[in-house]
């Protein structure tokens, strides 16, 4: 389908979505939330596609944040209707891998943005803050909850009561981005790069790992050693974990299907 400050591209088992708003330094209004929303269910309908690549367009910004102009006239009620929250717990939940290739400016929204995905890295350009506070708001689609499950809390609060901006470097020591890929032009080949490590896994235990994980942050220790428990049992009676036992047993390539 067509997209206006989206460019959506599938090929090879991998989707590249662009934010694509080079007059906005590609912000997040909300035209291009439904158009995110629009694109994972393009992308979650085609088998084709096991990961999926968010990306900002030119080298300079990977998303600054909501758009300021529009943000500035929202109202409780829209907070409550969860606009920029639910995009991202529908990122966080997509059943498909998601890696942020950050390639500039994560500011406010950008960076939670990058917060719900699974993968991050970053080019050197890559500079990450939260700057709510000093706008009179603060971070509300996730910053102050998924943030501090990455880093832990007192990170956390510099990064958001203080809303200092800081560089890839900085990110990749505190565990935001797993690498910073140098030179930044390469950046979306790296994430390619991941994308097929994934694509080589089982998709069935591929996708029961992020569920679980993502369980983690969610439940006791109990619970979630139930719920990885109850997810093994099923990888043991997929046809994956024959053919990746028997593969490997045999010393070839295995041939998953994602059953």
């Amino acid at each position: 389908m067509p997209y206006e400050n989206l460019l959506v591209d599938a090929r090879e088992g991998i989707g590249v979505v662009t934010l694509n708003r080079p007059e906005a330094r590609n912000a997040l209004d909300k035209k291009t939330v439904n158009e995110l929303h629009a694109a994972l269910a393009q992308l979650a309908e085609d088998r084709s596609v096991g990961v999926v690549i968010l990306t900002g367009a030119g080298d300079k910004v990977f998303v600054a944040g909501a758009d300021i102009k529009e943000l500035r006239t929202r109202t409780k009620a829209d907070a409550l209707a969860r606009i920029n929250t639910g995009l991202f717990a529908a990122i966080d939940a997509f059943e498909k891998v998601t890696i942020a290739a950050v390639n500039g400016w994560a500011l406010g929204g950008g960076f939670e943005l990058a917060l719900a995905c699974d993968l991050r890295i970053a080019s050197p350009n890559a500079r990450f803050g939260f700057p709510e506070t000093g706008l009179g708001i603060i971070p509300g689609a996730g910053g102050t909850q998924r943030l501090p499950r990455l880093v832990g809390l007192g990170r956390a609060k510099e990064i958001v009561l203080l809303g200092d901006t800081f560089d890839a470097a900085r990110a990749e020591a505190l565990g935001i981005v797993s690498r910073v890929v140098s030179p930044p032009d390469d950046l979306l080949a790296a994430a390619r790069e991941l994308g097929r490590k994934v694509l080589a896994r089982a998709p069935l235990a591929t996708r029961l790992a992020k569920l679980t994980l993502n369980a983690s942050a969610r439940t006791d220790l109990d619970t979630g050693l139930t719920i990885e428990m109850l997810a093994q049992a099923v990888t043991f009676e997929s046809k994956d974990k024959v053919e990746g036992m028997t593969a490997f047993i045999e010393k070839r390539k295995p041939a998953f299907r994602g059953e």
